[in-house]
């Protein structure tokens, strides 16, 4: 399934219909409150699935950030390939972990972490990402805006730019544009993102 940038590839409260993964591109988990504001929920990037919940409705809106490919899959054919490779199972259970204890610590920051330690933590949760795919955490590929990074981190545009100069200006990043940043110092950026444990 080919997605252009922007476009949906389920909507809040559909009826799911089954799985999927992300093969090229990046998309965002959103919601949409009662009153308009834009939350995002996370952002899934080439490797992820897309799908698996005891939910019979999608509880989040996922859309292209870039133009995106998936590969989709019936829920009774992912069963079976499960059944057939328990390895992929124990796999699919290893990231789900993983996405939860992500989701838990983005809570934790919500709640208690200023602007520069939210950042931090979002960069170093990015390189992470790579390095379990087994490329370079040395660098982060911020396919998102600003404001997505902003309505996942709970903070203002400008908020988030500040933080981006002074991370910059202290030496701990460089950006050699919006979408590459380079992480110089990862001692401080582990120490600004460990105030999340």
């Amino acid at each position: 399934v080919r997605l252009s940038r922007g476009g949906a590839l389920v909507r809040e409260g559909e009826r799911r219909r089954g799985v999927f993964t992300l093969t090229k591109g990046a998309l965002r988990r959103i919601r949409l409150l009662p009153d308009g504001r834009r939350l995002v929920a996370g952002f899934l990037m080439p490797g992820d699935f897309i799908g698996f919940s005891g939910a019979s409705h999608y509880r989040h809106s996922i859309e292209a950030i870039i133009d995106s490919t998936v590969c989709a899959f019936s829920m009774s054919d992912m069963r079976t390939l499960c059944s057939d490779h328990p390895q992929l199972e124990r796999e699919l259970l290893e990231r789900a972990c993983v996405e939860l204890d992500a989701t838990r610590g983005n809570l934790m920051s919500l709640a208690r972490l200023n602007p520069m330690e939210r950042l931090a933590g979002f960069l170093v949760d990015m390189a992470m990402r790579r390095r379990r795919q087994g490329q370079d955490d040395s660098e982060v590929i911020l396919p998102m805006t600003r404001t997505d990074i902003a309505d996942y981190l709970g903070l203002t545009v400008e908020t988030v730019s500040r933080s981006f100069t002074r991370l910059r200006q202290e030496g701990s990043i460089a950006t050699d544009d919006r979408h590459h940043v380079r992480l110089l110092d990862r001692a401080r950026l582990d120490a600004l993102a460990e105030a999340r444990a």
